[in-house]
């Protein structure tokens, strides 16, 4: 009977080691990549939110790893992010096999987080225009304005109040898909510049291509990333991006 039970271990060993440890789901990676290449403007506030950003991903137990090599956009390497962060890239910042592996990883479930310029971004990608949600077409001057929250009940604005007002450089948008949710609106009467008119979103999010995708238009501002209000809707919005 030792025999027979030392044998069958020996088996089940085997077998175990025969074959691979299973690929963990993205709730369970432990790392978000932060991504602020440009090849157009480049904007004065992209350290302070890389140091915003790790701190709001340390917050949910995830870990930072802060990037402007395209490279890194590979499938070995894109396996180990919960969400990727697009922090105020601008224009062409990856090449064909680069989007194709980024693709890749939305469509096994990846996720993916929009901050600012993010949309000003990539415009000859269609696929990246619809992850993340509208082009930049153009923008005021930097002023106060009033956002109205549009929906109660998602994480990253049920704690906002109805009328939000704060100051940053608000986007104009064109392409802007009718597949996403909307989260925060502005009130082009607040301020001056505006271009959407009574439908001009601020924020929202989607589920896109077997992925998750959040975008917000602030953080033009180094201020931004030291908002409370601005810190809490980003981390809840990196939360749900990261999530399964």
């Amino acid at each position: 009977m030792k025999r027979f039970t030392i044998l069958g271990a020996s088996i089940s060993l085997a077998l175990l080691g025969s074959c691979e440890a299973p690929e963990p789901p993205p709730s369970q990676r432990a790392e978000v990549l932060i991504f602020s290449k440009t090849a157009g403007f480049r904007h004065g506030s992209i350290p302070t939110g890389v140091t915003c950003l790790t701190d709001l991903a340390a917050n949910l137990e995830l870990a930072a790893v802060p990037s402007e090599d395209s490279a890194d956009f590979n499938d070995t390497n894109l396996e180990r992010f919960a969400a990727v962060i697009f922090l105020s890239t601008t224009m062409d910042v990856l090449n064909e096999d680069e989007q194709a592996s980024f693709e890749r990883y939305i469509q096994a479930g990846g996720g993916y987080v929009g901050i600012h310029a993010a949309t000003d971004t990539e415009y000859d990608w269609p696929w990246y225009t619809g992850l993340a949600g509208a082009q930049f077409s153009s923008h005021p001057k930097i002023q106060p304005a009033v956002i109205t929250k549009t929906d109660e009940q998602f994480a990253a604005t049920s704690f906002l109040p109805e009328r939000w007002e704060r100051t940053d450089e608000w986007y104009n948008f064109k392409e802007i898909s009718p597949d996403v949710t909307n989260l925060l609106m502005l009130d082009e009467s607040s301020y001056e510049g505006g271009e959407n008119g009574d439908h001009h979103p601020a924020a929202w999010y989607h589920e896109y291509d077997g992925g998750r995708a959040f975008y917000t238009a602030g953080g033009h501002t180094k201020a931004s990333y030291a908002e409370p209000l601005f810190r809490r809707h980003v981390q809840a919005g990196l939360a749900w991006a990261a999530s399964r």
